[in-house]
């Protein structure tokens, strides 16, 4: 009789542990968690996992814990789709995703037929907010706005010198490379030399020959960190010493390891480093003391879980028109600092600096007091 006491009181216990597991709030992360991009993928996991877990330790949201669904889209359109399909059938409210500009973009139509709000913490195509979708915010600049940095640091360090630039046919990198070849065009700057790859190329002589052949005093890259890294070293096996200058998908020490200590002196543009902000202080330490370094995008996904669970208090549900509304009506306090948005999901505090790598395999920002 006493051992089916137990055995009842185990099941009931066993029943209200997952009842309570039940009353959780579910949200979701979506990025490259596998694939070449995976770096970026784990900055998004780190910045995520430790958002909620700092949340939940001040008493959750709405009274109930928040329990993270972590998605791989592999930076493939397609996956992508698949997975944004999937967090809608699962009714999750909100996800913090995707890197990929080509996995945001088609991510975001079948977020907005399912009912999720999707908040990017990287994806910087001006095309994700200028759909008129409800559902899509960012955390970080645009295409056309990092371009311009680009172009304003081109235009003033580089005057007279011979350009290029190249892209990868991404979403991501055609785009941003075009917007600062438009921005160097209206500067007055015409390129020498305008060429494209297929990313995932890992050869890249016969584009080194041309920049040689060229004189090319700096070539703009738009693309992800191993392709730019392989350009680098290739241009260095061939004598070049051609400044390589790229876009913010060069903020991760992956891009280091590739080039070694040749990659000393390459460009890029990010926003202001959030690891240095005061907002950030006391999470950097947390991560730290974990041995993570919260660089790129970690804290900004951080800061996308930040705006999505201040927004949901402050309406008092997580209805994701509702909450969305909220979050373009108000004002947020981050890691990365206070954000406002406008009527599109951009948010209206845009600084782009310009960092540049040194042969310890660390940036930092360059010239920062020139923009």
């Amino acid at each position: 009789m006493k051992s089916l006491k137990l055995i009842g009181f185990a099941l009931g216990a066993s029943m209200l542990s997952s009842a309570a597991l039940a009353e959780d709030i579910t949200i979701a992360v979506a990025g490259p968690i596998t694939g070449g991009e995976s770096a970026f993928g784990r900055q998004m996991k780190n910045g995520a996992e430790m958002a909620v877990e700092q949340i939940n330790a001040s008493g959750g949201v709405l009274g109930k814990k928040l329990a993270l669904d972590v998605e791989d889209d592999a930076c493939d359109p397609k996956q992508a789709r698949s997975v944004a399909e999937k967090v809608a059938a699962a009714k999750i409210p909100f996800v913090a995703g995707h890197f990929c500009s080509s996995s945001s973009i088609p991510a975001s139509e079948a977020y907005a037929d399912g009912g999720v709000l999707q908040i990017t913490p990287a994806s910087t195509n001006p095309l994700f907010t200028e759909r008129k979708l409800w559902n899509v915010a960012r955390v970080c600049g645009r295409d056309d706005q990092q371009g311009q940095v680009a172009a304003q640091y081109i235009t003033k360090y580089f005057n007279g010198k011979k350009i290029a630039i190249l892209n990868d046919k991404t979403t991501y990198g055609k785009g941003l490379a075009d917007e600062t070849k438009k921005a160097l065009n209206r500067a007055g700057v015409i390129e020498k030399m305008y060429e494209s790859y297929n990313k995932g190329d890992k050869d890249f002589n016969a584009i080194v020959s041309r920049l040689k052949r060229d004189n090319i005093d700096l070539v703009y890259v738009g693309g992800y960190h191993q392709e730019a890294g392989l350009i680098l070293r290739q241009m260095r096996e061939q004598g070049l010493k051609t400044v390589l200058m790229s876009g913010d998908a060069l903020a991760d020490k992956e891009y280091a390891s590739i080039t070694g200590a040749a990659g000393a002196g390459t460009l890029f543009t990010f926003g202001p480093d959030p690891r240095k902000k005061p907002t950030a202080a006391a999470i950097v330490d947390k991560f730290r003391a974990r041995n993570i370094d919260p660089e790129g995008y970690t804290l900004y996904t951080y800061a996308a879980v930040q705006v999505w669970t201040q927004a949901a208090t402050k309406v008092g549900t997580t209805d994701p028109k509702k909450v969305m509304d909220t979050i373009k009506a108000g004002s947020w306090d981050t890691v990365i600092g206070k954000l406002e948005y406008d009527a599109k999901g951009d948010i209206r505090q845009i600084d782009y600096v310009v960092y540049k790598w040194d042969a310890t395999g660390g940036y930092s920002e360059t010239n920062p007091s020139a923009f």
